[in-house]
C-alpha cells in the first residue's frame, strides 16, 4: 500500500496536453493538470477545446481522488453535464440521476470520456490488481463494466530516440474497442477512439511526430480484433448448398416465388426459382427456409465504418455491402482487404474517398490546388476507391477539376454540396450523387428562404425535374436526421425500437442526442416535410438509395426503409433502394442487387413478410455474405447487442 501511495503522489505532479484529431485532422486540444494536496488527495482538472468543421466545442472536468486514485468527486461541464460524489452516493448525467451503491473497486466517466480521465482510469486499474471487469458508475444502471486488456508493446521513433509504449484495448467506453498507449511513466501517450461516432485520435504533444506510427499500430490492432470476432462467429455453412422453401423476392420486381430453391456454389448464385423447377444435386446440403422470405443482401449506402465492430452489426441486420462515405484511408483499405481477401467478418466495403479544404476540413485529405486535386484522385484510384466524396470547403474550380479527374479515371462523385455551390451548381460541376436530403430540399424552397416546402410549387417541380434529368442519385439519410434532431420529449424507442437491443455505449449516445428545439411539433413537422420531399423525388423519377450515416448501426438502415414507405413507396420499392437501386448507383448491378443466376451470393432470410410489413426487415435470421451463412443472433451478440 505504501508503494501505491508514493507512486500515485509522485506521478500526480504533472500536466500535459493532448492534440485531438478527427479522421487524422487536427481539431483541438485537451489540457490537464494533476495536483496533490497536503492530505494526499489528488485533483485532476482538464479542459477540452476543439472545432469540428467550424463548430466549436468545449468541455471541462474537475475530479478529486483519494491517494490510491479512488474517485471521490467528478464534475463534467459541457453539452451534457454530469457529476458524481461519494458523499451523496449519486451520479448525474444531464437530466438523469440515481443513487448508487459504491463498490469496492470502480471508476467514473461519462459519454465520450475525456482522455485525461481515461489515463487515470488505466492507472487506477493497474494499481488495483488489474481486474478483468471494472465497474463504471453511470446515471443509467445498464452500463457495462469496462474491460481493459494489455495488447502488446510498440517501440516507436520519436525524433532521434526510440521509445517503448505499452498498448492496451479498452471495451465499453465507446462502441468498439479503443486502442490506447501508455509510456513508461504511466502517462497516456495516444489513443484511437470512436466515441463520437467517427474516428478520433489523441496524442500527447511530445509524441505528435509519431502520429502515423501510432495509427499504423492501431490499424493492425483493429485487424487482430476483427480476426478474433471472426473466430467467435464462424460461418455455419459455405461451399455448395441449397436454400429451400422460402418465398423468394428477387428484387427485380418479379412476382414473389413461394416454395423456392436457390443453389449456392462458392460465392455465386448457381440457380434460383421455384423448387419444382430447380434441380438440387444429389447429396447437396440443404438449408430449410420454409416460412421465411428470401431477399438479396442489403446495401448500406451511407456509413462511416469507424471500427471493426461495425461489420458484425451490419451483417446481423442483413447488410452485405456498405459504402463508406468518409473515414481513415489506411484503416478502410486494411478492413476492406481483410474482408475481400480473407473473408473476415463484415460486409463488402465500397469506398468513397473523402476530400475537403481549408483549416476546418473534414478529415486529413485536402486539395487546395489543381496539382493536389489530381494527386488525390490518383491516390484514391490506385487504392481501389470507387468514388470521391466532396466536402464543404472545396473551391469551385477544384470541385470541377476533381469531378473531371474522377470521371476520367472511371470513378463517380458524391458528397455534401460544397458551400461554394448550391445543389444545381454542384451537379452541373460534375457531382453524380448527393449525400443528405437537405441539399436537395433547399432547391425546392422559394429562393433565399427557409419557408415550408410546397411540393406542388413550380420551384419544387423544377428541382425534381432537374435531378431526374441529370440522373442524380440521392441518399437522404432521413433516419439519421430523425435520430439527431428529435426533441427531448420524444422517446427514441417510439421510432427506433432497435435501441432496446443495443449495447449501453450506443444507448447512452443516442438517448443523449436531441436537437436544439424544445417544441416537438416543429420536429414532427420537419420530419413530415422530409418524408414528403422523398416521396416527391421518388414519384418524379429521382433515384433514391438508402443510407443511415451515423445512426444506430444496422437498425438505422431499416428505419430508413420504413421512412421511405411512409413517403409513399411500396415495401418492394423501399427494399430496392437498398438492393437493386444501390447496385445500379455504383455500377455494380451485374454483380449484386438481385437474386439471379450468376450474381454474388449475398442473400438474407427474414422472419415475416416485408412486402406486407416493411418493419419485418428488422427480423433477419440468417445472412449469406459472399456465399457464407451466418446466424444473425450470434452476430448481434458478438458486438454487445441483444438479439
Amino acid at each position: 500500500m505504501l508503494f501505491i501511495l508514493i507512486a500515485a503522489t509522485a506521478r500526480s505532479q504533472e500536466q500535459g496536453t493532448f492534440n485531438i484529431h478527427l479522421i487524422l485532422h487536427s481539431i483541438g486540444t485537451e489540457k490537464y493538470q494533476l495536483r496533490t494536496g497536503t492530505n494526499g488527495t489528488i485533483t485532476l482538472d482538464s479542459t477540452i477545446e476543439y472545432s469540428d468543421r467550424g463548430n466549436k466545442r468545449s468541455q471541462t472536468i474537475a475530479m478529486r481522488m483519494k491517494p490510491d486514485l479512488t474517485p471521490e468527486t467528478y464534475d463534467l461541464q459541457g453539452r451534457i453535464p454530469g457529476a458524481f460524489s461519494t458523499e451523496t452516493s449519486t451520479v448525474r448525467e444531464g437530466d438523469t440521476s440515481r443513487h448508487v451503491t459504491v463498490p469496492a473497486k470502480f471508476f467514473v466517466g461519462f459519454g465520450a470520456t475525456p482522455f485525461a480521465t481515461q489515463m487515470m482510469m488505466l492507472r487506477y486499474w493497474a494499481d488495483h490488481g488489474k481486474p478483468v471487469a471494472l465497474p463504471i458508475l453511470r446515471a443509467n444502471p445498464g452500463a457495462d463494466d469496462v474491460r481493459i486488456e494489455p495488447a502488446g508493446r510498440d517501440t516507436l521513433a520519436i525524433g532521434d530516440n526510440k521509445t517503448e509504449f505499452t498498448r492496451y484495448t479498452i471495451a465499453n467506453v465507446a462502441f468498439g474497442r479503443e486502442v490506447l498507449w501508455m509510456n513508461a511513466k504511466q502517462e497516456l501517450a495516444a489513443v484511437m477512439t470512436f466515441a463520437g461516432g467517427l474516428p478520433m485520435e489523441a496524442l500527447r504533444t511530445e509524441y505528435e511526430p509519431a502520429l502515423s506510427q501510432f495509427f499504423q499500430s492501431g490499424v493492425q490492432e483493429q485487424i487482430r480484433i476483427l480476426d478474433t470476432l471472426g473466430r467467435q462467429v464462424p460461418a455455419e455453412r459455405s461451399g455448395s448448398f441449397a436454400l429451400v422453401g422460402a418465398t423468394l423476392v428477387d428484387a427485380t420486381g418479379a412476382t414473389p416465388i413461394p416454395d423456392s430453391a436457390v443453389i449456392i456454389r462458392g460465392n455465386t448464385i448457381a440457380a434460383a426459382g421455384p423448387r419444382s423447377l430447380v434441380t438440387i444435386p444429389k447429396g447437396m446440403p440443404v438449408v430449410n427456409a420454409s416460412g421465411k422470405t428470401l431477399l438479396p443482401g442489403l446495401w448500406e449506402m451511407h456509413t462511416h465504418f469507424s471500427g471493426v465492430e461495425f461489420g458484425p452489426a451490419m451483417l446481423a441486420a442483413g447488410i452485405t455491402t456498405a459504402r463508406d462515405c468518409g473515414g481513415e484511408f489506411d484503416f478502410l483499405v486494411a478492413v476492406r482487404d481483410a474482408i475481400k481477401k480473407r473473408q473476415a467478418l463484415g460486409p463488402r466495403l465500397v469506398l468513397a474517398g473523402l476530400i475537403d479544404a481549408s483549416p476546418d476540413a473534414f478529415g486529413a485529405i485536402t486539395a487546395e490546388t489543381p496539382e493536389e486535386a489530381k494527386a488525390v484522385v490518383t491516390r484514391y484510384k490506385d487504392a481501389g476507391f470507387e468514388q470521391l466524396k466532396l466536402y464543404t470547403f472545396l473551391k469551385p474550380d477544384i470541385i470541377t477539376l476533381l469531378s473531371a479527374e474522377a470521371h476520367r479515371n472511371g470513378m463517380s462523385v458524391t458528397g455534401h454540396v460544397p458551400a461554394a455551390f448550391n445543389a444545381f451548381q454542384g451537379v452541373e460541376a460534375g457531382m453524380d450523387q448527393i449525400n443528405h436530403l437537405n441539399y436537395v430540399s433547399q432547391m425546392m424552397r422559394t429562393a433565399g428562404t427557409r419557408d415550408p416546402i410546397d411540393i406542388q410549387s413550380a420551384q419544387a417541380t423544377k428541382a425534381v425535374q432537374f435531378f431526374a434529368e441529370h440522373r442524380t442519385v440521392v441518399d437522404p439519410t432521413a433516419s439519421w436526421g430523425e435520430m439527431a434532431s428529435h426533441t427531448k420529449d420524444v422517446d427514441v424507442a417510439s421510432f427506433e425500437p432497435g435501441i432496446a437491443k443495443a449495447p449501453f455505449t450506443l444507448v447512452s449516445k443516442y438517448l443523449s442526442l436531441a436537437g436544439p428545439e424544445t417544441d416537438s411539433s416543429r420536429y414532427h413537422a420537419r420530419m413530415k416535410e422530409n418524408v414528403a420531399v422523398i416521396g416527391a423525388l421518388h414519384k418524379g423519377g429521382v433515384a433514391i438509395v438508402a443510407g443511415s450515416d451515423t445512426d444506430l448501426p444496422g437498425y438505422g438502415l431499416i428505419r430508413e426503409l420504413e421512412l421511405y414507405v411512409q413517403a409513399g413507396m411500396t415495401p418492394l420499392q423501399a427494399i430496392q433502394t437498398a438492393t437493386l437501386n444501390a447496385a445500379k448507383a455504383m455500377k455494380m448491378e451485374g454483380d449484386s442487387g438481385t437474386i439471379q443466376t450468376g450474381k454474388r451470393a449475398d442473400l438474407i432470410l427474414v422472419d415475416g413478410d416485408p412486402l406486407r410489413n416493411i418493419s419485418d426487415m428488422r427480423h433477419v435470421s440468417k445472412v449469406i455474405a459472399n456465399g457464407r451463412v451466418y446466424d444473425c443472433a450470434k452476430l448481434w451478440k458478438s458486438v454487445g447487442f441483444h438479439p
